[in-house]
């Protein structure tokens, strides 16, 4: 199947570097590769239940979207124990220790990918040690 897809050219430019540094045949074959990478990751946040330790860490233009930023946090501050956060330029990360259901997580991850302001959202998900 053709499709296409609108990324930035910088993207692109190291996206192709990488997969002909990995010696890879074709960009087509890396799509494909990080595609199914990211099919693993999402379905296994949808297949957990139950109580989870979490982290989650993103990047983002803090002064696109830290104002609402914020407001997702505070909205989650049930599940969030900790923050870290540190600067690099005009992008920040930010990682986030939770401890809660792994619905309210899951919720929690949707919720920071909706800003185009964040690059990307990664989270390692822990079942509870108590189940």
């Amino acid at each position: 199947m053709r499709t296409s897809f609108s990324i930035p050219d910088e993207v692109v430019e190291e996206f192709d570097q990488v997969w002909q540094e990995q010696e890879l045949e074709n960009r087509s074959r890396a799509v494909r590769e990080a595609m199914l990478e990211y099919i693993e990751s999402h379905s296994r946040l949808e297949e957990t239940s139950g109580d989870v330790v979490a982290l989650v860490a993103f990047d983002y233009r803090h002064h696109e979207v830290i104002r609402e930023l914020h407001a997702v946090q505070h909205r989650y501050q049930d599940v969030i124990l900790n923050t870290s956060h540190t600067h690099h330029g005009e992008w920040c990360l930010e990682s986030l220790f939770c401890r809660g259901s792994a619905e309210q997580v899951r919720e929690l991850t949707y919720r920071l990918r909706d800003f185009d302001g964040v690059r990307r959202v990664k989270v390692m998900v822990i079942r509870d040690s108590a189940e």
